[in-house]
Parts: C-alpha cells; sequence; structure tokens
C-alpha cells in the first residue's frame, strides 16, 4: 500500500515547483468505487482515533486546507468530518478580514480557533490567506506580506511545543482545465449555482500569480513541525484518500492511550451492577 505522507509531503528546505506534480495522479485504482473500500477503512479510523484523542485530551490536530476556487477544499471538510465526533472537532472557514480584524496582526483573528487538547480544527483556507489574496492583488506591500512568513513558522512552532498540536497542511493542487471543468457543473446543477461568482472566473486571469504565490508559501513554511503535502486533487475520491491516509497514520504515530478510571471499579461493580443483578435473580426465583 503507497505511503501517501512520505509521497506527498514537501520535504523542509526543498525548492519544489508545481508543474512537476500531476494533478491527475490517482495511485493504484482507477474508480471511486475501486477506492471505496480503502476510503471507507480510513475514515472508520480517523473515527476511533478520534475518539481516543477525545478521551485521552493530550494531543491536539489542525487540519490546513488550502487551494485555488473549486479545488475541493469543502469536500474535504465534508469526509473528514464523517470520520469525527462533531463534540471533538470543528471547522473554521477565514474569509475576507473584518475591520476589527484588520486592527490587529494578521494572527489575531486565527490563534483563538486553535484546537484544545483532544480536539481536532479544520481550517477551511487559514492564516495563509495573508500571504496569498494580499500578495496577487498587492493589498499590502511586499515588505509586509514577505516577513510573514516567518511569523507564520514561529505561531505553528509556539501551538506544536505549547499544546502538543500536530499541524497537519494540505494543498489541493487541480489542474486550470480541472477548475473550469467544475465551474461549468456548478452552471447546470440548481444545488451548486449559489456557489457562483463572477470573481471566481476573473481570479483565472491570476493562476500564474497564485501558483507562485503558492510555490514561495510551500518551500518558505513546510517545517518538520508543520508540513505541507501537496496532494493531486482532480479525481476528488483519490483526494480524500490520500488525506484520510495521512491524518490517520499521524494519529497513529501519537501513541495515544485510554486514560485510567477515576472510580473504583471495582466498588462501582459491587455497590450498584451486583445489586441489579441480585435483585433481578430474586423475581425469577419468585416467578
Amino acid at each position: 500500500m503507497p505511503n501517501y505522507l512520505k509521497k506527498f509531503i514537501v520535504e523542509p528546505g526543498t525548492n519544489i515547483r508545481l508543474k512537476h506534480f500531476d494533478p491527475d495522479y490517482h495511485g493504484k485504482h482507477e474508480s471511486h468505487q475501486d477506492a471505496l473500500p480503502e476510503i471507507q477503512k480510513y475514515v472508520e479510523k480517523m473515527a476511533r482515533l478520534q475518539y481516543l484523542m477525545y478521551a485521552e485530551r493530550k494531543h491536539s490536530l489542525l487540519i490546513v486546507l488550502q487551494g485555488l476556487d473549486a479545488a475541493g477544499k469543502d469536500g474535504v471538510v465534508r469526509h473528514v468530518l464523517t470520520g469525527m465526533n462533531p463534540a471533538g472537532c470543528v471547522a473554521v472557514g477565514f474569509k475576507q478580514p473584518t475591520p476589527e480584524e484588520l486592527a490587529h496582526d494578521f494572527l489575531w483573528r486565527v490563534h483563538p480557533h486553535g484546537p484544545a487538547k483532544g480536539s481536532v480544527a479544520i481550517f477551511n483556507r487559514s492564516h495563509y490567506e495573508d500571504v496569498f489574496v494580499v500578495r496577487v492583488h498587492e493589498l499590502v506591500p511586499e515588505n509586509v506580506w514577505s516577513k510573514r512568513y516567518d511569523e507564520i513558522n514561529d505561531f505553528e512552532t509556539l501551538i506544536t511545543k505549547q499544546n502538543n498540536t500536530t499541524i497537519l497542511k494540505f494543498f489541493l493542487h487541480i489542474s486550470k482545465q480541472e477548475q473550469l471543468t467544475r465551474f461549468a457543473k456548478r452552471l447546470d446543477d440548481p444545488e451548486r449555482q449559489w456557489k457562483i461568482s463572477d470573481s471566481d472566473y476573473k481570479e483565472r486571469d491570476y493562476w500564474g500569480n497564485y501558483t507562485e504565490a503558492f510555490e514561495d508559501v510551500l518551500n518558505k513554511t513546510s517545517t518538520e513541525r508543520a508540513p505541507w503535502f501537496i496532494i493531486p486533487s482532480n479525481h476528488k475520491w483519490f483526494r480524500d484518500l490520500a488525506i484520510s491516509q495521512i491524518i490517520v497514520r499521524q494519529m497513529e504515530d501519537m501513541n495515544m492511550q485510554f486514560p485510567k478510571p477515576t472510580v473504583n471499579l471495582a466498588e462501582i461493580r459491587r455497590q450498584y451492577h451486583q445489586a441489579a443483578d441480585q435483585e433481578k435473580s430474586d423475581r425469577r426465583k419468585k416467578r
């Protein structure tokens, strides 16, 4: 079985170019139906591991999703959440900053949403918007956004050290043609037409600029504590398979254990359950 964690990780210190990564890659499987048993296996494992994390309350997990429009960020959130208990998992979407948020440093709005011990947080877009959109559309000068790579690395190091947080960052890599195909499908789907905006199409003019911005982020902020993974995402089912496998492998490496009971089990059993069992036995004898 391929190890997608090793295959798709951006090793710290490397200098990658996205043109060298095939967004159409789909591994050994040829269809969603073919891959479904493996996908379901990882979803079930995610559910068990997240329950263990919630019970132990020593680790936390932050999943960061980035990609161009229609890359599948919402789809990944739905997929991951099917394997998570909502009691211990939250999805956060970072949209255009509010006036209050703009009055603070760019990480101010992000920090409160980091996962508490025992929980999982999914960022659908994230603090990385502040080195993507602002750069491509020249919303702030280069001498401002260029310093944010180091500030992001410091922020991620802080939460991994202080809160025992594992960070997994996924760049959903699709082709320009696949994006247009997905936009076209929205036109014919009444349930998704609300997603269509003129700006989505206009952003395609900046494809090259976004590609350069993504490459800089992948090269400058993939660290041992918070690695990036480039996920081929032209096939939605393979995207879900690869991401769920990586999440499961990382959660397994946490070596989590259920906490020991805080009560005397023998006494609880004697005081409540044995008495109830005796009462049932007595009722049967009277019949």
